[in-house]
């Protein structure tokens, strides 16, 4: 019986010693392994996980560590179990919880920061100066599942309460696990300025978050905004989540074609999502001067930059991990009140067991796969009983 000294449960929800969980072995090899459940210590809960989507960066941990970093190091061979974006239900509270209770539907973000260095103190919490050094021990360190403590490619995860947020039963768990994609794409807009009614913004490449951020800066009010990538199918997604405009990058150049577009003149803000190597001097040739461009993608080489025309033109560049800001919360209010469709991406879903295949469908876009969904067998089932019922 699970019954942790301080931690409390409920019958409605049983919680057992140990779980199914996936844990990275050497780079490529995931396997499927029987795993205590994690006790929530003080400001925690136990996570049951209903769902959970593939994100492109459970891709680089799986295959090559950065950036997860478990006892500073890379993350192979030490009993880690990635996957971040994840919701589930509240399954037990830890010693002094009251913000949460035992039943809660909830979606999570990634970062807890570790609230005693700098950059948590400044709010910065995924910037925590503690990152990566903390597995095994979270009483002092930084809290990100997934990435330097266990994530939710597992029955169970452990949460901060502080990245968890309520939500209502006609959220469907696909949508829900899509929340953290959605406050990626909103802290980089909230970097960016956050008022952004009536501003110019480009969006380039249209993977999950490039095609959530056009979604979000239309819901802000962003005019026009305009979407760049390779593939007419997701461009033609990106205009059904409420971009003005796309631009297939293949057919004619982005830099001109964004300034047709918007009257002859440059942007105000542009969100970089592909990580191509000419993304940010295409980026600065797109903004007017004093424009502003976030970085959101993890590029896999070094790039070649034109400094000087960044400077003559006075633009400003930010770079964003995660979804700081308590972005996440914000992207859920827009999800809820149905300012946008986020589960357009959403493309297909696989069982827990069946992880690899959905990795493999994420990883070489099978079948052109956006946004690729895990569910428990058990949440699957409770959903189909439902219907039938």
């Amino acid at each position: 019986m699970y019954a942790p000294p301080g931690v409390r449960t409920d019958p409605a929800i049983p919680v057992p010693e140990m779980m199914k969980a996936w844990v990275l072995g050497d780079p490529e090899e995931l396997k499927l392994v029987d795993k205590p459940v994690p006790v929530p210590k003080k400001a925690e809960v136990l996570v049951r996980v209903d769902a959970i989507a593939i994100c492109a960066t459970d891709l680089d941990v799986v295959s090559s560590g950065p950036p997860a970093m478990i006892q500073g190091g890379t993350p192979f061979n030490k009993n880690f179990t990635p996957g971040h974006e994840y919701m589930g239900t509240v399954a037990a509270l830890g010693p002094g919880v009251d913000e949460f209770r035992i039943g809660d539907r909830v979606t999570v973000e990634i970062h807890a920061g570790c609230g005693q260095c700098k950059r948590c103190r400044m709010g910065m919490y995924t910037s925590c100066l503690n990152y990566g050094l903390n597995y095994g021990d979270v009483d002092k360190g930084h809290r990100a599942n997934g990435f330097t403590s266990d994530g939710g490619f597992a029955e169970f995860a452990v949460n901060n309460i502080n990245t968890l947020i309520k939500i209502s039963d006609d959220m469907s768990d696909e949508e829900a696990t899509l929340v953290v994609t959605a406050g990626t794409s909103m802290y980089g807009l909230t970097e960016l300025g956050g008022l952004i009614a009536g501003e110019s913004v480009v969006v380039i490449g249209p993977g999950p978050i490039g095609l959530l951020g056009a979604a979000v800066a239309k819901a802000l009010g962003a005019s026009p905004v305009i979407l760049t990538g390779t593939r007419d199918n997701r461009l033609k997604t990106g205009l059904e989540l409420g971009a003005d405009h796309v631009v297939n990058v293949t057919r004619e150049d982005p830099v001109e074609a964004v300034r047709r577009l918007n009257g002859g003149k440059g942007v105000d803000y542009v969100i970089e999502c592909s990580g191509a190597p000419n993304a940010i001097n295409e980026a600065g040739r797109m903004l007017n001067r004093g424009g502003k461009m976030c970085l959101a993608a993890f590029p896999h080489d070094p790039a070649l930059i034109d400094v000087a025309h960044l400077v003559r033109n006075n633009i400003y560049i930010y770079g964003i991990r995660g979804e700081g800001r308590s972005a996440t919360h914000r992207a859920q209010a827009f999800m809820a009140a149905k300012r946008f469709d986020a589960t357009k991406i959403h493309t297909h879903t696989f069982m827990m067991e069946d992880l690899p295949t959905a990795l493999r469908y994420a990883r070489d876009r099978v079948e052109d796969a956006i946004k690729v969904v895990v569910k428990m067998p058990r949440r699957a089932a409770e959903q189909e009983l439902r219907k039938a019922s």
